[in-house]
């Protein structure tokens, strides 16, 4: 396993402000939707914060099969398709892990506002593509 493949995948991740989360719709159809990371702990595990009202929140709690998509486009094309599932979370602890000041805009009953959810997405592989080559790996081998 090359290291600098690694590196550059968690590297993608832990830069990237933007990432673009999968969901699959009633009909079976793809949907995808640009969602702010607020946190950059695991290359595993990735939280969003959203509304519990939302659509996702629904599709999500019937079929918890997702991608998430971080890319770059200075220095060259750069990006990282991570697969896996999401958990609709609604807990106070794993609210409160990106719980910040902004949020009371969004949210404005805190971090236990019956609308706010967390999505826990767990990654089981990782699509990595840069300079005209993909390379999957499973998560295990980027850890």
């Amino acid at each position: 396993m090359n290291g600098n493949i690694k590196s550059e995948i968690r590297a993608l991740r832990e830069n990237s402000g933007i990432a673009y989360v999968a969901s699959v719709n009633e009909e079976g159809y793809p949907q995808v939707k640009a969602m702010m990371v607020l946190e950059h702990e695991s290359v595993k595990t990735h939280y969003f914060s959203t509304n519990t009202s939302s659509k996702r929140v629904g599709q999500f709690l019937k079929n918890p099969k997702a991608s998430v998509y971080y890319c770059e486009t200075a220095g060259g094309f750069k990006g990282a398709l991570f697969t896996g599932t999401i958990e609709v979370c609604t807990d106070h602890d794993t609210r409160a892990l990106l719980w910040n000041e902004k949020s009371w805009t969004y949210y404005p009953k805190g971090v236990d506002d019956e609308d706010y959810s967390v999505f826990k997405f767990t990654a089981e592989t990782v699509n990595y593509y840069q300079g005209l080559k993909n390379t999957t790996l499973s998560i295990e081998d980027v850890l």
